[in-house]
């Protein structure tokens, strides 16, 4: 029996790894669901936005009725805030909230909470009342992704009006940082610590990372932590190196970090975890014996306002390159199918050997039953004059090609590269 997730909000860079994490999986169902328009809509196939703020007296309602809507089951909060919010109020929610008790959540929103909680430990960074030991470090009490985070070198770097009840100063940690991906199940046991290190940041965000190895230290650290605090599925908790090379802690989170993506590419998939064990499941993990490297960059997803349901599409060249077939090609072609489009494949291969098409075909295991038409031309014949325009789109190697049939049918019409705004990542 399936089991609908709602991924709230959905349009930052977590959401994509919780979408990405669960979408595939044949008992799963992923919605999306958002406050502020972002990328949710490029990403979820069931998606609505338009919620009420959590601050807004209306939200428990419309996310209730949402909730009767989509017959959700399990929801994922994806921001630090929303995740407390959620905890208070599971009482008043139609649904599991994945997320860890009210006061794990209070504690891991703030890092005085988190401190003062960790105060005896020899993990947890000094705190100062005051700016007289520099250089020192201060960050937000509730923050997040780095956002007024600040080594303070001098009284010059202290911020104008600096308030003490919203900061944090500390000392200041030059070390290596790690991030630990973590996972407790319904017992409390914890089932897995993660580690890997970022290699590269952007806007607070990790682009670049590794896994690496779980030494005693960094065990430790996570067992000590999960001892005082009641998680429920995945969490994760950053460290920094202090001058002598020990690791001191720099905060926690009970929501889904981006970079768990790594965990996952390990074969670890902590979100799916996550829901086996609101499942009241069993889990049980194991890692596979490599390191993986992850780096990212931007991506793009398009959507467009014209609807087409007719894919006119080139052969060579285009569906395959010599003796390669062209993957994004064949991605989309297979999308086309899954949404019920009708594809046709227009192509001058060879008009001495008709069978040598098919034998190509079959040559890049391509199933010629993927096209629902296949025209085969003479280098006589015209491509343009065996289409028809309603509801068609053309997409073709050649300048030329493409130019004669815009020119005639003013349809949209596409080289390979041009593919990508085709493709629909909604899962």
């Amino acid at each position: 029996m399936k089991s609908n997730v709602l991924v709230f909000p959905a349009g930052e860079i977590n959401s994509v790894e919780l979408h990405d994490a669960l979408s595939n999986n044949v008992n799963i169902e992923v919605f999306g669901a958002s406050s502020k328009e972002r990328h949710g809509s490029y990403v979820f196939k069931n998606y609505r936005g338009g919620l009420p703020l959590i601050t807004d007296d209306s939200f428990i309602a419309a996310l209730n009725q949402l909730i009767k809507e989509w017959h959700i089951d399990f929801i994922f909060p994806t921001h630090d805030t929303v995740s407390l919010f959620l905890a208070k109020k599971q009482s008043e929610i139609h649904a599991k909230v994945i997320v860890a008790d009210i006061y794990t959540a209070e504690v891991c929103r703030s890092k005085k909470k988190t401190y003062q909680l960790f105060k005896e430990y020899g993990f947890c960074p000094e705190q100062y009342e005051n700016f007289n030991h520099l250089p020192c470090f201060i960050k937000p009490d509730d923050g997040q992704g780095a956002v007024g985070a600040k080594i303070i070198h001098s009284a010059h770097d202290i911020p104008e009006n600096f308030d003490f009840e919203e900061y944090v100063i500390m000392e200041l940690l030059p070390g290596d940082e790690m991030t630990v991906d973590c996972l407790t199940d319904y017992h409390g046991n914890l089932c897995a610590v993660l580690p890997r290190k970022r290699l590269r940041l952007f806007s607070g965000v990790s682009v670049a990372g590794v896994n690496v190895k779980c030494d005693e230290e960094v065990k430790g650290i996570a067992e000590s932590i999960n001892s005082r605090l009641k998680f429920f599925g995945l969490w994760y908790f950053q460290i920094k190196r202090d001058y002598n090379g020990k690791y001191k802690l720099l905060e926690i989170s009970t929501r889904c970090a981006g970079t768990m993506c790594l965990s996952r590419a390990r074969g670890i998939n902590l979100p799916l975890l996550s829901v086996y064990t609101a499942q009241g499941k069993d889990i049980s993990v194991f890692e596979n014996p490599y390191t993986v490297v992850m780096d990212r960059t931007l991506i793009s997803r398009y959507k467009m306002d014209y609807d087409y349901s007719t894919v006119y599409i080139d052969y060579d060249d285009t569906v395959v390159s010599g003796e390669y077939t062209i993957p994004s090609v064949i991605r989309y072609l297979y999308q086309c199918k899954n949404q019920h489009k009708k594809i046709i494949l227009i192509t001058r291969h060879n008009e001495d050997h008709e069978d040598e098409l098919y034998q190509s075909l079959y040559q890049h295991c391509i199933f010629p039953a993927l096209f629902d038409q296949i025209i085969s031309l003479s280098f006589k014949q015209e491509k343009v004059d065996f289409i028809d325009p309603l509801g068609a789109i053309f997409i073709d190697n050649s300048f030329a090609e493409r130019k004669k049939v815009f020119d005639k049918y003013a349809i949209p019409v596409f080289d390979v590269e041009g593919i990508e705004v085709l493709l629909d990542w909604r899962e």
